[in-house]
């Protein structure tokens, strides 16, 4: 992250407690396997289309019996995180398709901004989540940008009401337009913002999960459970394939 941003960082962060972590990698062993045949989904649905929400708070996509169980451990303005999807889209999407991986995102949050983005992701239907994260991901450079613009707005925000105070960073930083252009409306994405009994529960999961798993840094991904030693998607993909995806 450039040093430009960090002024924005120290000035909106102060008022929560974030688990705040560099982009960067676990380390762990590897899964092995056999070459496992595709399933094919129930007739007129799709696998990629076909999501939900799992009991630690992901959104996951594909065949809920996949065999291997992909989990990505996310900030959603983390740079490393903005490239790996940015690679990997449409390549893991056919693993996916295939209904033998599922791909589950996590939220690690580092800052407001992360915050922010994490719960008007969560505004529509699980089937959205993704799409809306790896859209944020690929204009990733352009809200951070417009956020550092607006300083001022920023500092601002964070000294609102709580109920407010997601609201203010979101127009602040351009996400009500952002995700109003995307499908979520200004007055969905403003009742999605006032939710503070969310806001803070995404963050408790966060700091949670990321003690509890010793994910340090984002991306980290698991492959049915196991930490994956490396971040980029020429590795992951690799991983699914000794495990047996094809």
């Amino acid at each position: 992250m450039s040093r430009l941003r960090q002024p924005l960082l120290a000035a909106v962060a102060a008022p929560l407690i974030l688990a705040l972590a560099a982009c960067g990698s676990g380390e762990d062993g590897t899964v092995s396997g056999e070459p496992i045949a595709p399933v094919a989904a129930p007739a007129g649905t799709s696998w990629v289309e076909t999501a939900s929400v799992t009991p630690e708070d992901g959104y996951v996509i594909g065949n809920p019996d996949a065999p291997l169980k992909l989990v990505e451990y996310a900030s959603h303005t983390c740079g490393a995180c903005a490239n790996f999807s940015q690679e990997s889209a449409s390549a893991i999407d056919e693993y996916v398709e295939s209904g033998t991986v599922s791909y589950e995102i996590r939220n690690q949050i580092h800052h407001p901004i992360d915050l922010t983005l994490a719960m008007l992701m969560r505004c529509g239907e699980p089937t959205a989540f993704h799409p809306l994260a790896r859209q944020a991901w690929a204009n990733l450079t352009e809200i951070l940008d417009r956020a550092q613009q607006n300083q001022a707005a920023m500092e601002a925000a964070m000294q609102a009401p709580e109920a407010e105070r997601f609201q203010r960073i979101g127009e602040a930083a351009g996400l009500l337009d952002f995700f109003a252009a995307r499908g979520v409306s200004r007055d969905q994405a403003l009742q999605c913002l006032a939710d503070t009994d969310k806001a803070k529960q995404i963050v408790e999961n966060s700091n949670t999960q990321s003690e509890e798993l010793n994910v340090t840094g984002t991306p980290t991904f698991f492959l049915n459970g196991r930490m994956l030693t490396e971040a980029r998607w020429a590795d992951v993909e690799a991983a699914l394939q000794a495990a047996g995806a094809r």
